[in-house]
């Protein structure tokens, strides 16, 4: 062999030594370093920190924490960062290649997160790409089994595990501390049946948005909360901070709800004794307040008493109704009501109302059949519920175990007052606007309302908020119940009122509900014992 040949061989051992050398180098750097150690191969220990599970009031699970692994990389062991960036987002599509080529091509980083969150097969296919400087940290991630049940209200979490929206939030800390799952006084069965009536009407009506919710009047027990477009939190990262399904419709958003406000106002002034139910007011001519005309959307008499003027939705017979309240006396019901400040609920967002500047003649006029005054359909609903409750208001709850030290209850009206307005509301349910809202055997008493929705300069002539309030079973009631529908498209006729679109979701509802609610059904007609409206059915344009 010549002396060159004997250099070159000498030569490449010297690299091969050198090659080595530097890898058992690096290999000792790594089982030194103070980077995460492997948990790749280690099973979910005590010290591995979760959040507590939230579950229905059945104790059916809503939200848990899984095992989970999180990818990270030392840069200053990969050789090529870029060919190593190329290859991981090869196997997770949603990161970055260019941001994780120019992180792991630093070789005087030791540390870098490169996806949280991997799933058991992403897991795989990263150890399967054999690269070096790549480890895995097991962790607990947040899992919603129920996917978009209840996803508004159950919220999320970050990738840390710290509470973001809804109920991940407003409890976070007890769901950090507790042992104990937290409950909530939701029944799944209950909320699948608003969810999925309310995914029909977004069908059946086009609407941009909407939301319902059911409620225990005697415990203010949240039995149901539903928003729609749905919201799913396990792809809570993947959905755009302006998407509406991140918003709860049922608590932050606020509405001009309409003529569901018109049996608050007539159960006021007959509470107060300013009217009497037989009293009769002429309703044939609009009234002109100020300059500004109160008219009806159709004529269907010259006068009418209490219980017609209720069946019939007339603005005209309202607003003389408020008359005779007074606006003290309406000023002090929408702040007993609560309807001038937020819905107290244990849960973040509740939405404050939009309210007039003053109680003039106009507005206080407009506010008496729900225009003017936008508040959430839950600061209504418990307002409403005073109906189901022998006039009294109790403060709402949806997580079971912050019962105790709530305030309490609130008198709305008299018991007497309650019954005879809940009676009103049976009959437009029977023969008035409500007509589609029944339901054989429940005996639903409710009231529609349908909103222009305002825009600058005034209200927009085709766009609506339909809504429809009721109580259930008229004759004992127990629940209440509040459909809201946003911009529902028209149907039929060209008709996009409440009592097409609001008033049918909501009978659907206490279709579905009320077996699970144990209601017992009664087929004999309940109608009120007084004078009843004559039949309703002729020359009508439901509202």
């Amino acid at each position: 062999m010549s002396e060159a040949s004997r250099d070159r061989t000498r030569l490449v051992g010297l690299a091969i030594g050198l090659l080595f050398v530097l890898m058992a180098g690096r290999g000792g750097f790594l089982a030194l370093s103070d980077a995460p150690s492997n948990a790749a191969s280690r099973p979910l220990t005590a010290s591995l920190e979760t959040r507590a599970d939230i579950v229905d009031r059945n104790g059916e699970l809503l939200a848990t924490s899984v095992v989970s692994w999180s990818l990270w990389a030392n840069p200053s062991l990969i050789w090529d960062g870029a060919d190593a960036a190329r290859q991981i987002t090869g196997v997770l599509t949603d990161v970055s290649e260019a941001d994780l080529a120019q992180r792991l091509s630093d070789p005087d980083r030791k540390f870098v997160w490169v996806k949280r969150g991997l799933t058991p097969r992403q897991r795989e296919q990263v150890v399967a790409l054999g690269l070096e400087g790549l480890d895995f940290r097991e962790e607990a991630r947040r899992a919603y089994p129920r996917g978009v049940l209840a996803g508004q209200v159950l919220g999320y979490t970050n990738v840390d595990g710290e509470g973001i929206a809804g109920i991940e939030l407003g409890q976070d800390q007890a769901l950090q501390d507790g042992a104990e799952p937290v409950r909530l006084t939701l029944d799944i069965g209950a909320q699948a049946a608003l969810e999925a009536e309310l995914a029909t009407a977004a069908m059946d009506y086009d609407m941009i948005g909407g939301a319902a919710i059911l409620m225990d009047t005697r415990t203010g027990e949240i039995r149901g909360m539903a928003s729609w477009p749905p919201f799913d939190p396990n792809r809570a990262s993947d959905t755009p901070a302006d998407d509406p399904a991140r918003t709860n419709r049922a608590v932050g958003a606020v509405y001009e709800l309409g003529s569901i406000f018109k049996p608050l106002t007539i159960a006021a002034a007959l509470d107060v004794g300013a009217i009497q139910a037989d009293d009769r007011f002429q309703i044939g001519q609009p009234l002109l307040i100020q300059g500004r005309r109160i008219s009806d959307t159709h004529w269907f008499a010259r006068e009418a008493d209490v219980w017609k003027i209720l069946a019939e939705s007339s603005n005209i017979g309202t607003v003389q109704v408020n008359l005779a309240l007074g606006p003290e006396r309406q000023m002090q019901l929408l702040e007993t009501a609560g309807l001038t400040r937020r819905a107290p609920l244990s849960l973040p967002g509740s939405a404050a109302p939009l309210l007039p500047a003053r109680l003039d003649e106009v507005t206080a006029a407009t506010v008496s059949y729900g225009h003017g005054i936008s508040v959430s359909p839950l600061a209504f609903l418990l307002a409403f519920s005073a109906f189901g409750n022998d006039g009294q208001i109790v403060p709402p709850v949806l997580v079971a175990d912050e019962t105790a030290g709530l305030p309490a209850p609130v008198r709305l009206f008299s018991e007497e007052t309650a019954h005879l307005v809940t009676q009103m509301m049976r009959q437009t349910v029977l023969s008035g606007t409500a007509r589609r809202a029944d339901v054989a055997g429940y005996r639903v008493a409710g009231k529609t309302g349908t909103a222009e929705k305002p825009i600058p300069g005034g209200y927009a002539k085709d766009r609506n908020v339909s809504s429809f309030a009721a109580v259930f079973p008229a004759d004992s009631p127990q629940y209440a119940l509040i459909v809201t529908l946003d911009e529902p498209k028209a149907i039929e006729d060209g008709t996009m009122t409440a009592a097409v679109n609001a008033a049918p979701v909501a009978g659907r509802i206490i279709e579905r509900v009320a077996p699970l609610l144990e209601v017992d059904p009664r087929f004999e007609d309940v109608r009120p014992a007084s004078s009843a409206p004559q039949d309703l059915s002729q020359n009508r344009s439901e509202l």
